[in-house]
């Protein structure tokens, strides 16, 4: 194959990401207008300046995570695959391209699905009265310490190790020169 001319299994792989950057792009608007319009739903009548950011702040916070961990981190991904091959990189193999897609971007969206979640069980909680978050928070998941920890140390696990996977792979197919 030619230098610089892609393989169907990088072809593959770059599309998959390309396609999931485009629903997480829509995915991260929904979000946007999901926080705005649930935040409405807790006025600072009820909840004052302090307890209606605490109260929002988790749910807030998943519209910038939907964009980094699901657009832009995904598309900087595919485009170090493509600068890799433009400069004569060899092909990152297939272990590295499934980490990178099988890998990351599932546990990526196992994040971003918990951390809507939690955010909504934040606000949820506190519309419906509660004002101590020590309690909200002791709540999330079923108040279970054990799940809460399993479920987190395996998201952020595999989304760490499935990236550095491909990463290392990305750096070796660079070579030396």
């Amino acid at each position: 194959m030619p230098q610089g001319q892609l393989s169907a299994t990088y072809e593959a792989t770059i599309r998959t990401i390309l396609r999931y950057s485009i629903v997480l792009s829509f995915v991260a608007l929904l979000t946007g207008i999901s926080f705005q319009e649930s935040a409405k739903k807790l006025p600072f009548s009820v909840a004052p300046a302090g307890i209606h950011l605490e109260s929002v702040i988790q749910l807030a916070l998943v519209h910038g995570h939907v964009f980094m961990l699901g657009v832009l981190l995904p598309l900087g991904m595919a485009g170090a695959l493509l600068m890799a091959k433009k400069i004569g990189g060899a092909d990152v193999g297939k272990i590295g391209l499934a980490a990178l897609t099988k890998g990351y971007l599932t546990f990526a969206a196992g994040s971003l699905a918990l951390q809507l979640y939690k955010g909504y069980h934040f606000l949820l909680m506190a519309r419906a009265g509660e004002r101590d978050f020590a309690v909200i928070d002791a709540a999330f998941l079923g108040g279970s310490h054990a799940i809460r920890y399993g479920v987190y140390g395996l998201i952020h696990t595999g989304m760490g190790v499935t990236l550095g996977i491909f990463l290392v792979a990305l750096w070796r197919s660079l070579g030396r020169k």
